[in-house]
């Protein structure tokens, strides 16, 4: 699928879902009579526009097989991966917003429990509770910054039953509609040249050590790990892309040098190298 129509297609996808949450409020409210169809046939067209693109992007990602980019780490410490493009691809389930490879991790330092998932009590955790929570993230390589914004709001964790469904159910679905800004939370876009770009996403609140335009070295702090946008607890997602668009981004794969992708579950450790010197 071209980026044309993949943008039109997301744009149609939007307005699909924004009709479908519009219909679910204008009914709570009144009794204004419309056709079944109505409030079933965009659904239906939501659920088969996305089966379209994600065959469309799984043909596309095979039929042309890309050598990962070797880049530095963007943490340094103990870490553990949630998701993973060595696991499966693509690795959080969808293509969109360019997360083909994309890599969720979590702190998990030997002296510090990283709090588990919670069947009932506590509901919401507070991101302190979390080892990830304002570790810095550093640039993983030579770049300059086409975008970083951070003035989202860090919520409570959401790793709990209730909290998760209320995630899926009614924040997912705000999210979206408020675009892929709000989906990814605070965030930074690196131009790594040749085509290349570097997210990092759910950024901590007011926690930019960069601006839009600024030249960065590899190792330089860039933000701190925190938990806005559709993020369930404190975690890095970083991905790699091919634009820093992110309706229209092909996710790129990479490597981290010393770490390689790790698995989901598998805990790696990255040496600060600036301690050494």
């Amino acid at each position: 699928m071209s980026a044309r129509r993949s943008k039109l297609a997301a744009r149609l996808q939007y307005l699909l879902v924004l009709y479908v949450f519009v219909q679910v409020v204008v009914g709570s409210f009144t009794e204004l009579p419309y056709p079944y169809w109505a409030g079933w046939l965009p659904i239906v067209a939501i659920l088969v526009i996305a089966f379209v693109r994600r065959r469309s992007a799984d043909r596309e990602t095979a039929a042309h097989p890309q050598d990962p980019v070797p880049i530095d780490p963007p943490v340094t410490g103990r870490w553990s991966a949630l998701n993973s493009p060595a696991t499966k691809v693509p690795s959080h389930g969808t293509h969109a917003y360019g997360q083909t490879y994309a890599i969720d991790i979590v702190a998990d330092p030997e002296d510090r429990e990283r709090p588990g998932f919670a069947w009932v009590w506590p509901v919401a955790r507070s991101n302190a509770d979390f080892p990830a929570f304002g570790a810095p993230l550093l640039a993983v390589a030579d770049a300059t910054v086409v975008h970083a914004e951070d003035g989202q709001r860090d919520h409570l964790s959401r790793n709990s039953l209730l909290a998760l469904l209320y995630l899926v159910i009614v924040e997912s679905i705000g999210r979206t509609l408020g675009g892929a800004r709000r989906v990814v939370g605070n965030h930074v876009v690196l131009d790594l040249g040749d085509g290349t770009y570097a997210l990092y996403a759910h950024l901590e609140r007011g926690s930019l050590a960069v601006r839009t335009g600024d030249k960065v070295t590899t190792g330089q702090e860039l933000a701190r790990c925190g938990n806005s946008g559709n993020s369930t607890e404190p975690h890095v997602h970083f991905q790699l892309m091919d634009t820093p668009d992110l309706t229209t981004a092909r996710g790129l794969p990479f490597t981290w040098r010393g770490v390689g992708v790790p698995v989901n579950g598998e805990r790696f450790t990255v040496q600060d190298e600036r301690e050494l010197t």
